[in-house]
């Protein structure tokens, strides 16, 4: 696991707030667990609108919480159904573009119900500080599952 921890044009720069990974981290484990229970509101909290979800097959602006909540509310019930039970976050990468916006690629292994891995997906996401300093999820980038053995 590496994180990135340059200036966009490549200089050494101060922009990583501190504690910035551990936050991430915090933030995307916070995810991670809502997504599993199938807490819709909670993983809806986590994202500011408009956002932007982009994959190979879909390209969808959000515009409400609301829609947030709809989406990832089934995600336990789709994922049990494979035999999937639970999830982690591995930060792949980590760039803090602004004091205020990270990059942020995540292996999201698939788990079951004995913790063995039967899969994974990968997503990129752009995550901005509100104004409170809360971080959210702005853009997600759906890389797409690995193919399950």
């Amino acid at each position: 696991m590496s994180t990135h921890h340059t200036h966009p044009r490549g200089a050494a720069s101060a922009v990583e707030p501190p504690g910035g990974h551990s936050e991430v981290q915090a933030f995307l484990a916070r995810i991670a667990r809502a997504l599993t229970a199938g807490d819709g509101k909670t993983v809806a909290g986590m994202w500011a609108v408009p956002a932007l979800v982009l994959g190979d097959d879909d390209a969808r602006a959000v515009g409400t919480l609301q829609e947030v909540e709809q989406f990832f509310g089934g995600a336990k019930e789709q994922y049990n159904a494979r035999g999937i039970i639970d999830t982690r976050a591995d930060i792949l990468e980590l760039k803090w573009l602004t004091p205020r916006i990270a990059l942020v690629e995540v292996r999201w292994p698939y788990l079951d119900q004995e913790g063995n891995e039967v899969g994974e997906e990968v997503s990129t996401y752009a995550l901005r500080r509100d104004e409170t300093g809360a971080l959210k999820v702005q853009v997600a980038l759906m890389q797409g599952a690995a193919p399950e053995g």
